[in-house]
């Protein structure tokens, strides 16, 4: 069977991934196969897992971070709900999550048997008043998002802690930072473990990290939160599994310590710097065009461009998305560079 050419990058201004650095390609490489799953067979990888929490700990806030690397932001935000779901003493859970929230949270509602309550957005974040009118006493936790995946706007995240700590039912406050995360360190922006009493947060180093996919990342603020996910293990040297996968690729995790000691912490930030730049370049560009811009927070622009010229340039070999109001998304991944940019508006011009 003829594999073909996988797609290239060069065209790319919508992934949430990237291409991965070269020391995570190699590392990923080596301990292919490996299986973090199970840590008493695979312990070199193991330790590398541990390694990983501790640096996704420093990225975020947390001086003693317990957690796992995951397939990704979905399995995370899966195993966030599915904690806090057992850890609540309530028949009809439900979990409130803001407009903006990822479409992983309705599979995690659908998996779990939680009822998904969503909170409208005030302006491009969630509205807390409407948040204080959805929690009751069943809810078992609240989600803020760090870096939404539509404008890449940031919930008042200690805010929101605040709200959850005075409601009825002890809820959990859950951040997703799936790709906020390793932009946000280099922000103004209140949004880790840090800045908030946040109990458990989703980031990705498949996404601005730049590991190889998938190398997800679920933290918790105490190791006692993640006990509520384990189970028995009999046939294993480990006694118990707090992993929603059985099998994990081992690839991933090493791939994630070999792109953390290479990048963080100033490499992220020079990335980010570099990026940030790069949407505010795009945004103006985009204006002096006509285009309706939403400001970019963060390295991502929506702008509305047209439904007809988003398919053109579509058909001219640029994969370009959609939000769910019809703009174009353009995500600064590392190799969204000025020079794409340029031939992108480029093509934008003659087609229009």
């Amino acid at each position: 069977m003829e594999l073909g050419i996988p797609q290239s990058f060069s065209r790319v201004l919508s992934s949430m991934c990237t291409e991965p650095h070269p020391a995570a390609r190699e590392a990923a490489e080596r301990f292919i196969a490996t299986n973090p799953g199970d840590p008493g067979t695979y312990e070199t990888v193991a330790d590398l897992e541990s390694t990983v929490v501790d640096r996704l700990g420093d990225i975020t806030g947390l001086a003693d971070p317990a957690g796992y690397v995951a397939s990704g932001g979905t399995e995370a935000n899966i195993q966030a709900l599915r904690l806090a779901r057992n850890r609540a003493d309530t028949p009809d859970p439900n979990v409130v999550v803001p407009a903006s929230g990822h479409f992983s949270f309705t599979k995690a509602a659908d998996v779990l048997g939680v009822e998904l309550r969503v909170a409208p957005l005030d302006g491009y974040t969630v509205s807390l008043e409407a948040v204080t009118e959805l929690i009751d006493e069943d809810t078992v936790a609240a989600v803020g998002v760090a870096g939404s995946t539509e404008y890449g706007r940031v919930d008042p995240i200690p805010a929101l802690a605040d709200l959850v700590a005075d409601a009825p039912g002890d809820p959990l406050l859950h951040v997703d930072a799936a790709w906020g995360g390793f932009v946000l360190p280099f922000t103004d922006h209140a949004w880790g473990f840090a800045d908030a009493a946040v109990d458990t947060l989703t980031i990705d180093p498949h996404k601005m990290g730049q590991a190889v996919v998938p190398a997800g990342g679920l933290l918790a603020r105490e190791e006692s939160l993640l006990a509520e996910l384990a189970v028995d293990t009999p046939y294993l040297e480990s006694t118990s599994q707090i992993t929603l996968t059985g099998t994990r690729s081992g690839a991933g995790v090493a791939s994630a310590a070999a792109a953390l000691d290479a990048l963080w912490p100033e490499g992220y930030r020079e990335q980010y710097e570099t990026s940030q730049a790069n949407a505010e370049w795009l945004a103006a560009e985009l204006r002096s065009r006509g285009a309706d811009v939403v400001s970019p927070t963060l390295p991502l622009v929506a702008a509305d461009i047209g439904t007809e010229t988003i398919d053109a340039v579509r058909e001219a070999g640029w994969r370009l998305s959609r939000t769910e109001q019809g703009e174009a998304r353009f995500v600064m991944q590392p190799h969204v560079t000025r020079e794409t940019l340029r031939a992108f508006l480029a093509d934008l011009d003659n087609l229009r």
